[in-house]
């Protein structure tokens, strides 16, 4: 006879994770929990306002490995379950896109519960998260998968392509490596879909880096219903002296409006906001 309720196990290493995942393959890893919240309805009563929980659940919140913070010279790695407010807490130790795209999430109690993993994971779900896609894939972030038998990594910009599809059956997100640059300029603007006509929306995060008055790297990236980044208007701009010509400046929002135009999402009014956002980040580099 099938179990009445949810059965909610917890391994505190991943042998026991993944034994268990085995033993039960419809089994969800639960970290947080905020994708569960919000799909929580709000006041009122009645067992019907329950969440619908899955019947097997592999809660993480006891897996030590999953919380590490570790900062070398080249990186900083976060494991999968460390909080978003605990990653802002790191202060300057975090690139600042990422700092500012974290603390336009929710406010401090969802962040508290929302995890790094979680929130990446979760994009494309009725009720995920896709804020730290943009950011994440702006600053060539990596991110570690592993199976029973194996770990791979795989970029951010791919990872975030094809959303949770990335991952294979039973396989799970246990780190997040990001490379420590310096960006000499950053911009992140989100996009409610209240704004928008109920259309979706995102995060778009705006970096670049300059050396000597030389513009030695520029990203533009935008996650929402689907992942915008065009690396060749990013080639474009590179080795140009700043402040940038002001024709440059009208030239790259020109090739990023040709690209958005051959994109079927997103929808028209949100193009029209990127398009202005991206022209107003660059030529504030003509200034």
């Amino acid at each position: 006879m099938d179990a009445p309720h949810s059965q909610v196990f917890f391994p505190s290493n991943f042998q026991e994770l993944f034994s268990a995942w085995s033993r039960f393959p419809d089994a969800v890893p639960f970290a947080g929990g905020t994708c569960l919240i919000r799909g929580f309805p709000a006041g009122g009563s009645g067992m019907s306002e329950l969440p619908a929980l899955p019947k097997n659940i592999l809660s993480l919140d006891r897996i030590d490995e999953l919380k590490r913070i570790t900062r070398t010279e080249r990186y900083l790695e976060i494991g999968a379950m460390v909080s978003l407010n605990d990653i802002i807490a790191l202060g300057k130790s975090i690139p600042e896109a990422l700092s500012k795209t974290l603390n336009g999430i929710a406010g401090p109690q969802v962040r508290n519960l929302a995890t790094a993993g979680g929130n990446i994971c979760s994009a494309g779900t009725p009720f995920g998260g896709i804020d730290i896609a943009a950011p994440m894939t702006a600053l060539d972030a990596r991110y570690e998968l592993r199976t029973a038998f194996q770990n791979r990594w795989i970029s951010a910009l791919r990872f975030s392509s094809f959303g949770s599809s990335a991952l294979a059956p039973q396989e799970l997100l246990t780190r997040i490596r990001m490379p420590l640059e310096h960006w000499n300029y950053t911009v992140c603007r989100k996009f409610h879909s209240r704004d928008l006509g109920g259309e979706t929306g995102g995060v778009m995060v705006f970096i670049a880096k300059n050396e000597k008055n030389l513009l030695t790297d520029i990203r533009i990236v935008f996650a929402g219903s689907c992942l915008l980044r065009d690396k060749d208007s990013e080639g474009f701009l590179k080795g140009k002296k700043l402040p940038l010509d002001h024709k440059d400046a009208v030239h790259y929002r020109e090739m990023w409006s040709a690209y958005l135009s051959g994109m079927e999402k997103p929808g028209p009014m949100l193009k029209a906001k990127l398009i202005n956002c991206v022209e107003s980040c660059v030529l504030g580099l003509a200034d």
